[in-house]
């Protein structure tokens, strides 16, 4: 496996990593030290590949340009060190995140089979004239294309079409519900198959928690890993939802937010740095989320109404998809007053439509396998 240091792209496949380890196979996972833990913890070998990307303070540049410049300048810079491990020790079958770029360029290079894990949507038929045409309008962006395409050309690639490259793996296991993919019937489903969201049963098990006697009902309020120093917003949800007659609100606010920055926390609220989100998705009636993938892919499953609160990158995008299927209400920052968060979440979990659309998705989206079937794809490409 040839991955990228974000958490949002390493825990999504950990599960199947895991998995495959379990049934016998080698792994090795080429990634940044700084989530060995992690890969080491799912039974991998580490290939310490230590990586440029803003990944530990999330300074991210706000031109879309400037940020795929630096995925490929992070492939370029990995590609020389991958080859120094598996140009000597080849794998038999390579596995990459989608921003990986190093990763399917080593594989091609030693003709060898490659399949991407993706833990987003990945283009549909129509993307390059939808999406891509803008994109290659923005500025900086011809220059970016031209050094993307010289790369190619001397990186051993047998794929040198940079749309191609980038955006057509050969093979892919999509890790989140088909339901999240926009325009879903016109992805090559012979090139992709959707797995659904991959999570590791051992790791299921040791989470806990409990849920309050006498709650009512329970909300969990989270903005994922990254965009969590927000305690202007913490404190609204504190006016929105604390004292809510028959709620007890789960409020996670990160590493980057002290709570003392909340002022007076109301009683029926408790407030962490971190949760075992899935333990008490499994447990609760309501969701406030960033719209991250990931926290999409969990509230799905676990089949609750969202709140979707987006703050950055193809957040926005998962938002709207999740209104689009029924089952959830986007507010965004700037209108995300007490009474706007209040009234969401009222309105969500008062329309029985919405409890049946979220049963539904939520039985969909284990239908399609997760971690197991994900395992046994990846065994059929080993032969």
């Amino acid at each position: 496996m040839v991955g990228t240091p974000m958490i949002s792209h390493v825990l999504p496949s950990l599960a199947v990593i895991r998995e495959l380890v379990a049934r016998g196979h080698r792994v090795t996972y080429a990634d940044d030290p700084a989530v060995a833990d992690l890969i080491t913890g799912a039974g991998a070998e580490l290939v310490s590949c230590p990586s440029g990307l803003p990944f530990a303070d999330n300074t991210w540049p706000e031109d879309a340009i400037a940020t795929m410049d630096l995925f490929l300048s992070d492939a370029v810079r990995a590609l020389p060190r991958l080859r120094a491990t598996y140009d000597q020790d080849p794998a038999d079958l390579y596995l990459y995140d989608i921003g990986a770029y190093a990763g399917r360029a080593l594989a091609e290079s030693q003709g060898r089979p490659v399949l991407q894990l993706s833990p987003t949507f990945v283009a549909w038929d129509g993307y390059a004239e939808e999406v891509g045409a803008h994109i290659r309008q923005l500025p900086g962006a011809a220059g970016h294309w031209a050094r993307f395409a010289e790369w190619l050309a001397g990186c051993g690639a047998s794929t040198t079409d940079v749309d191609s490259f980038s955006g057509r793996p050969a093979h892919a296991l999509a890790l989140i519900p088909r339901a999240m993919q926009p325009h879903s019937d016109r992805v090559d489903t012979s090139t992709v198959t959707y797995v659904g969201p991959c999570f590791d049963r051992t790791t299921a098990a040791t989470e806990e928690w409990i849920r309050p006697a006498g709650a009512e009902k329970v909300l969990l309020v989270s903005l994922g890993s990254a965009f969590t120093r927000q305690p202007e917003f913490y404190r609204r949800c504190l006016s929105a939802y604390g004292n809510l007659p028959g709620w007890h609100v789960v409020l996670q606010i990160g590493k980057y937010t002290d709570p003392r920055e909340l002022g007076q926390v109301p009683p029926n609220v408790e407030v962490h740095s971190w949760v075992p989100q899935r333990a008490i998705l499994d447990r609760a009636d309501a969701f406030v989320t960033h719209a991250g993938m990931g926290g999409c892919c969990e509230g799905l499953l676990a089949g609750v109404p969202m709140v979707a609160v987006p703050q950055a990158a193809e957040q926005f995008m998962n938002a709207d998809r999740l209104v689009e299927l029924g089952v959830a209400r986007r507010v965004d920052t700037a209108d995300a007053t007490a009474d706007a968060l209040r009234a969401a979440l009222l309105d969500l979990t008062g329309d029985p439509e919405v409890a049946h659309r979220s049963a539904r998705l939520s039985a969909e989206a284990r239908a399609e396998g997760g971690t197991g079937r994900a395992a046994d794809l990846i065994e059929e490409m080993l032969g």
